[in-house]
């Protein structure tokens, strides 16, 4: 198992073949699909051979059960991605708990200068969860992307690693 940093309650690890179907069963459920732009399998088979993209598990420390995933990219930078950041198990705090996980793994352990992600505008539970971890809002991407007939917003928002050391070091 390639854990990648564990938390009181989460840890997360790189997917493995294992995991395609609950990424996929997570990105097609209705009550998260309307926020992300979905991948087929091929890609996320993809992803796994990929040195500038990686799917994540969140798991339970204690049970082993996947909670969530995050799919992040650009690994081949300075500057990382975060995208589909999607929690299965929802209301018991484990998305801010591993969206914290996954900013200590990129700052202080890959040593990234700089972390971004994109919302649609109108989820406003991950806009809060964003902005009060630490992330500013940088910039509208206007009507960007094309759902069902209608053209949507995304924000951006980033964070730099001298941010996170002032908000998150002790």
């Amino acid at each position: 198992m390639n854990i990648l940093i564990e938390g009181k309650r989460l840890r997360l690890r790189g997917a493995t073949l294992d995991d395609l179907n609950y990424i996929m069963k997570l990105q097609y459920a209705p009550e998260n699909l309307k926020f992300i732009v979905p991948f087929d399998e091929e890609y996320h088979r993809e992803i796994l051979t990929c040195a500038d993209k990686m799917d994540i598990i969140v798991e339970e420390k204690d049970s082993g059960e996947r909670v969530g995933y995050f799919m992040l990219r650009e690994l081949d930078s300075p500057c990382a991605e975060f995208t589909h950041v999607i929690i299965d198990k929802k209301g018991v705090g484990y998305g801010r708990e591993a969206l914290k996980l996954l900013m200590k793994w990129t700052f202080e352990l890959k040593k990234y200068h700089r972390v971004w992600i994109d919302c649609k505008e109108y989820n406003s539970v991950a806009l809060h969860l964003y902005e009060s971890s630490g992330f500013i809002r940088e910039g509208v991407l206007r009507e960007i992307i094309l759902t069902n007939g209608v053209w949507e917003n995304l924000i951006v928002l980033g964070m730099l690693d001298r941010e996170y050391l002032k908000a998150f070091r002790n």
